[in-house]
């Protein structure tokens, strides 16, 4: 998995975080005030991105934390067969195989906008 550190102070809601070795997108992040012993805690609420999986994090604010190397890509889609469909990037002109979302109606010769990170690939 392509990744990269960063400190969990530098998170957001709406970016990508790693937990339980998953690429996710942080729904919710808050931070408690630091202890007696320790330092302030930052909780973290979030959904894998690629499988749909609510998860959750509590780590103190200044731990190092893998963030996942997502990228936004353009696309058209080239045929649909069943629940595949052949899609050309519009970029490296490579055409993949991607499932139709269930909540998607796609027709050839549409663009689409997909997140792709190493073999794993989501429509958006």
């Amino acid at each position: 998995m392509a990744k990269q550190q960063q400190e969990v102070r530098d998170l957001q809601e709406g970016s990508y975080v790693v937990i339980d070795d998953a690429a996710c997108k942080i729904n919710s992040y808050s931070t408690a005030k630091p202890g007696k012993h320790g330092s302030a805690k930052a909780r973290i609420e979030a959904e894998g991105v690629f499988d749909g999986k609510k998860r959750s994090l509590s780590q103190p604010v200044d731990a190092k934390i893998w963030v996942p190397i997502i990228e936004r890509k353009q696309g058209q889609v080239v045929s649909v067969d069943g629940s595949d469909m052949q899609v050309m990037d519009l970029e490296t002109y490579e055409t993949i195989t991607m499932k139709v979302p269930d909540d998607q109606d796609v027709s050839p010769d549409e663009n689409i906008e997909f997140l792709e990170m190493e073999d794993q690939r989501k429509i958006i």
